[in-house]
């Protein structure tokens, strides 16, 4: 694989990226994984509880079966370690998200982040970095906080 991206479009709501060897498509659900992954090795390495909480939120968000989340995510992770400029483009498909997808997307941010019991200021200004990116208003996060601690409080959320 080629690791030089040539050029980067948004169709509709997959980014197609042209390189070397053809075009590569990422869809939101590439953009999730990426983006969480993003986060969570905010402090350095991914917990084992962060790995299966991410697991958790990609297969329940997108209707997933296990062994197609965890593909997902080794794919995110193998693709932003091939390509480091990916990043920026994938803000990209990030920012023509709805705000609803946006505030979903900062929600389980979030719940990764806390998955492992500590709230580290790197997997923060991680999260923060990745908003800004995605460009994701302050007013829609602060829902996604609000949902968070709504959830936590009442015992909804499976932590």
């Amino acid at each position: 694989m080629s690791d030089t991206i040539i050029t980067s479009t948004l169709d509709g709501n997959v980014l197609v990226i042209e390189t070397r060897d053809g075009p590569i498509t990422y869809d939101s659900k590439f953009l999730v994984a990426a983006l969480l992954i993003f986060v969570a090795r905010g402090s350095g390495q991914i917990a084992p509880e962060e790995s299966a909480k991410m697991i958790e939120l990609i297969e329940d968000y997108f209707k997933l079966q296990g062994a197609e989340s965890l593909e997902l995510l080794t794919r995110a992770i193998s693709e932003m370690a091939e390509r480091p400029m990916l990043g920026a483009s994938l803000a990209e498909l990030g920012r023509s998200l709805s705000d609803q997808e946006k505030e979903d997307i900062a929600l389980m941010a979030l719940k990764v982040i806390a998955a492992d019991g500590r709230r580290e200021v790197a997997e923060m200004e991680q999260f923060n970095a990745a908003v800004e990116a995605a460009d994701i208003s302050p007013e829609i996060v602060h829902r996604a906080f609000d949902r968070y601690f709504s959830e936590t409080m009442s015992g909804t959320d499976e932590q």
